[in-house]
């Protein structure tokens, strides 16, 4: 079966798309993409993958679902097309990035300017339905990216892995620790980050941190 994504993660994935639960997968999403409205748009569902590849893969940020209202999914975890207004977690990601570094609130929400610089934003199920946050979970998708998980783990060393909240916190299994940096927090979202679990992690700072003792190129957050 033919997946359109990037020739340096085919080359890994390859195997992947050829299992049974792939194939399920893939009939599942046509289905619903002809049927219902589904985002992002179906030449976005492997953005993470085009805008970032494994060659030049540094960072892993993971999300969960993509965003289900009109027009602000568009494939990468926690970002948003420009001129659409940015969603309260995308907000706290920025005011932690202000705070941390002392630059200034960015009028984009697009984060492919990260993802051109190495960061891998990686949401665990790749489509959802209009409206209908986690309508796409368990149908095969987290496989797929539980997969990606361990294939970066294996294939490249001294990945910074960022890890919001408890969902993402339970794929650090999948990552070999020894070769790897892990940072964890609390997530973005208001609900966490209102209780004091997200503001003040520094996660950015010390993402380039890390790159800098690496000799590697820091991230222009």
């Amino acid at each position: 079966m033919q997946v359109k994504i990037a020739d340096s993660w085919k080359n890994i994935l390859q195997s992947e798309f050829e299992k049974d639960y792939f194939k399920n997968l893939t009939s599942f999403v046509k289905n619903e993409y002809s049927t219902r409205v589904c985002y992002p748009k179906g030449s976005e569902v492997f953005a993470a993958f085009d805008a970032c590849s494994l060659d030049d893969l540094k960072v892993v940020i993971l999300g969960q679902d993509p965003y289900h209202g009109k027009g602000q999914a568009n494939g990468l975890c926690f970002s948003v097309h420009d001129q659409i207004q940015h969603p309260p977690s995308l907000i706290n990601i920025f005011k932690e990035i202000e705070t941390d570094l002392g630059i200034s609130y960015p009028k984009s929400g697009d984060l492919s300017r990260w993802a051109k610089q190495g960061v891998l934003l990686l949401n665990a199920t790749l489509t959802v339905r209009e409206s209908e946050a986690g309508s796409h979970q368990k149908q095969g998708w987290e496989e797929f990216t539980d997969a990606v998980i361990r294939k970066v783990s294996d294939e490249k060393k001294d990945v910074v892995f960022l890890l919001w909240g408890g969902f993402a916190k339970k794929k650090v299994k999948l990552i070999d620790t020894k070769k790897h940096h892990v940072l964890t927090s609390g997530h973005p979202s208001p609900l966490s980050a209102n209780r004091g679990y997200w503001f003040g992690n520094k996660h950015f700072s010390k993402t380039n941190a890390i790159l800098k003792d690496l000799n590697l190129a820091t991230i222009q957050w």
